[in-house]
This record gives C-alpha cells, structure tokens and sequence, in this order.
C-alpha cells in the first residue's frame, strides 16, 4: 500500500484534484484563490498515490494574515483517522502558535439526520478530537425574485442610519435579551460596546454594498424600535443584521423590518437574498418564513473553547 502524503495544494493547477470531493462552496475556490480569500497554503490533501482521502481549506477576509473559518472539511468513508491527521498537521503548519482555532462552518442539508447523517457526524468526529465542540446549528435561508413582498403596513417609517455611531449604538441595545448564540457568547467575555464593536468591523463593515441601504425603523413620533442592514457580501445579497429594540418586542415589528429589507434588495434586481438565523430562535425563523424566505441548508458551527 502507498503511503500517506499530508500536504498543501501547490496552487490553482491542482484545485480539480482537490475538488474531488464534492460540495457546494467548490465553484467559488478558483475565484476565492484569485481575490486572496484563500491561498493554497490554507488548503491542504491526504493523499495516497493520486487518492484523494481527505481535504479541508480555510476562508480568510479580505487583507487577512491568517485563516478566519475553517469551512472545507471532507473524508471517504472510513477514513476518520486520515481526517484526523490531516487537521492536526494542517493546523499545526497554517494557525497560529498558541491562538484560538478559527470557528469551522459546514453547510449541510436542511434533513442531513435522515439523508446524511454519517458524513456529518464523521466530520464532526474529526473535529472533537481536536478538542472542538458543537456550537450552534444555523438556519440558511433563500429569498427569489418573484415571491410576494408585503405592503408596507404604515406602523413604522423607515430612515437610512445616521452614522455609524448610530448603529453601534442600536446594535448594543439589541444585546439585551439576544436569542443569538454568537451573541449570547460574546456577552460571556466582553460588554455590549464591545461585542457590537466586533461584530460591526468583523462583518458588516466589510460589506460591498452602500451603506444607504441600511435603515432604522422609528413609530410616527420618531423613536426607534429596530433596524435592518441589507447589503452585499462577497458572493450574496443579504439580509446581514436585522433585530427589534427589547422595549418594542414582540409587537410584530420584525415582519415590518424584514419586508423593507427585502424591498430594498429586491429593487436593486438581484438574483437571490440569503440570510441565516439560529435554529433555535424560533421569532426570526418564523419571520422569514412568513416572508417567503425558505431554509435550503443549514450550517454546523462548531469552536474550540478558549
């Protein structure tokens, strides 16, 4: 038998050897590698001869030093221990020494307990014995030209956000009482400020689209009771932050805010807007539901402790 290579790509000639495993994110690594969200040193194969038993990649930001998701993780059947290998050898070359691990993302079926159980789990294996845990399990959502979009109800009026100091503001009110697992998490280890602060630079900062796009949404004497962040990411129209103020929850503002977020990417003509909530936020899962957003995938989210 041939031994075990462990390696990195060497470059772009080798993406459709790497690709022999197939999953939805392989169309975008040609132009992930060209922009710099990728590099093949991020990428790496266990091989034996020209078989290829195992892969994993990780997705940097733009400008990025070093890995911000590892999101690429595939293996033949059986081949938990090769998997297991690979990760521990790539993370020991690509991250750095003594750092937290960057979160892993995987998109999966919306039914992977019935269809795909055993590929799930064995990636999931690979990672725990690493020390990773089960963070959270996301709904992805999809939104297509042609799906009604409610009349405004005339509750609320809706104004572009004043400055970015506006909202961080909103955004670390929101904090309070967030069903939102990354939120809930950062709440653990830093202030409201603080966790709005990283979340605003860490995405929607980065965001392509004009920021006029983003709106708050006030009752008639001007008050404020929400806001919404449509906008484009690398890949995506998207429904990026979208949340009620807590003194104003649970008055239906929600579907208010998600239709005009909507209507604003809707009249940019976009193929698609895409937007994610926690499984277990309940509220925001039935808002996009009831505004014509359907759950085509969901994702795992998984992190090593600190």
């Amino acid at each position: 038998m041939q031994d075990l290579t462990i390696r990195p790509i060497t470059g772009l000639e080798e993406l459709d050897l790497f690709n022999r495993h197939p999953y939805t994110l392989n169309h975008e690594l040609a132009d992930d590698l060209a922009a710099g969200r990728r590099h093949p040193s991020w990428m790496w194969m266990a091989l034996r001869g020209d078989r290829l038993l195992a892969r994993l990649a990780w997705w940097g930001r733009d400008k990025d030093d070093d890995p911000f998701l590892l999101d690429i993780l595939d293996l033949e059947e059986g081949a938990v221990d090769v998997a297991v290998r690979l990760l521990r050898t790539a993370m020991a070359e690509t991250l750095p020494a003594g750092g937290k691990p960057p979160e892993y993302l995987r998109f999966v079926p919306p039914d992977w307990r019935e269809t795909d159980r055993r590929a799930v789990e064995d990636r999931m294996a690979v990672l725990e014995s690493t020390g990773a845990r089960l963070f959270v399990e996301r709904l992805r959502l999809d939104w297509r030209p042609g799906t009604p979009i409610p009349e405004p109800s005339g509750r609320l009026s809706f104004r572009p956000v004043r400055d970015e100091n506006e909202l961080l503001d909103l955004m670390t009110e929101v904090l309070d009482g967030t069903l939102d697992a990354h939120g809930r998490d950062d709440l653990t280890h830093m202030s409201p400020r603080e966790a709005a602060i990283r979340h605003y630079e860490d995405e929607i900062a980065r965001y392509t689209s004009p920021r006029a796009w983003w709106r708050v949404a006030t009752l008639p004497g001007g008050e404020p009771v929400g806001f919404v962040t449509p906008g484009r990411n690398d890949y995506n129209a998207i429904i990026g932050y979208i949340a009620v103020l807590p003194a104003h929850r649970g008055n239906g503002y929600i579907d208010d805010l998600l239709a005009e977020g909507t209507r604003i990417l809707a009249a940019e003509h976009v193929p698609r807007i895409r937007a994610a909530t926690d499984l277990g936020n309940t509220p925001m899962a039935q808002a996009f539901a009831r505004a014509g957003y359907v759950n085509f995938e969901r994702s795992i989210n998984m992190t090593w402790p600190d």
